[in-house]
């Protein structure tokens, strides 16, 4: 099925949005995505302009870790066009110290896993294997 003047339909709303079926159903679902307007017999959801609109907002920000709780206060905010756009800057700063976080947990977990690997000389019995060993593998003494 492809569109038409009663707009698109899920799956070429999907493709046009860098996401999936299961996806848009979700949003619909938790209500961050409106529901879909049934045309003609209802049985296809129909999108449009709009949908496409909101739905790239939400995947962009999801993109840059943004919680649904907070996809759902950035979009009522965007409705509101001429209030100061502070809360929506605390909230990004709030996000990029919470990405810094996890660069640096990624960052210790990477050493970590550098060092537990240098420890391995290959070529061993399981038995004897240090990286199961150094990680307390049961039946290990």
């Amino acid at each position: 099925m492809t569109s038409t003047d009663a707009g698109l339909i899920i799956s070429e709303l999907a493709e046009h949005t860098g996401t999936t079926p299961e996806t848009i159903r979700y949003y619909e679902r938790v209500g961050v995505l409106p529901a879909a307007d049934r045309k003609g017999n209802g049985r296809y959801r129909r999108y449009g302009a709009t949908d496409v609109q909101r739905l790239t907002f939400i995947r962009r920000a999801r993109d840059l870790g943004f919680s649904l709780d907070v996809v759902r206060n950035l979009l009522h905010l965007s409705e509101q066009p001429d209030h100061p756009c502070d809360e929506v800057d605390r909230l990004a700063r709030e996000q990029l110290v919470a990405v810094d976080r996890k660069l640096e947990q990624l960052l210790t977990l990477r050493d970590a896993l550098s060092k537990l690997t240098q420890c391995c000389d290959s070529g061993h019995a399981m038995s004897e294997c240090r990286i199961l060993n150094s990680l307390g593998a049961p039946g290990r003494a």
